[in-house]
């Protein structure tokens, strides 16, 4: 597998590791933790609303993080992995009873109808890669 330096799966934390979704990298007054999951088409308000609530959340319940991970997080088959697509992750999210609870229902309601929305028009459109593959030019 070629190396990317992106994180593809969600439940591992390592030291200075690109291929972990939270990397600890730095010392001193440097040290801090890169939270790598979210994609450049994340809203950045909801996705850091929701790494520092859940952060507030882990530290409330006292929650243990798992084991350090070390090597290469690709080759890892003991993860949760994102959902691969857009209809995936709304399915998920609905159901999510971690989403109401840090959101609440009307927002985690509101951002579904939302995704929900930006999903069908999504499928409405004949990709140029679809477009060159199925249509002969004659």
């Amino acid at each position: 597998m070629t190396s990317s330096w992106a994180p593809t799966n969600l439940n591992v934390w390592s030291y200075d590791n690109r291929t972990a979704p939270f990397r600890i990298v730095g010392s001193g007054q440097g040290l801090r933790i890169e939270f790598r999951i979210p994609g450049s088409d994340a809203n950045p308000y909801l996705a850091f609303y929701a790494s520092l609530k859940s952060g507030m959340d882990g530290i409330n319940k006292k929650t243990i993080p798992p084991v350090r991970f070390e090597g290469n997080a690709y080759g890892n088959t003991d993860v949760v992995s994102p959902p691969k697509n857009l209809e995936d992750a709304l399915r998920t999210f609905r159901k999510s009873e971690k989403a109401e609870e840090l959101l609440g229902k009307e927002i985690r309601d509101h951002y579904a109808n939302l995704f929900s929305i930006e999903s069908n028009l999504y499928n409405k459109v004949i990709t140029d890669w679809e477009f060159k593959r199925y249509f002969d030019h004659c």
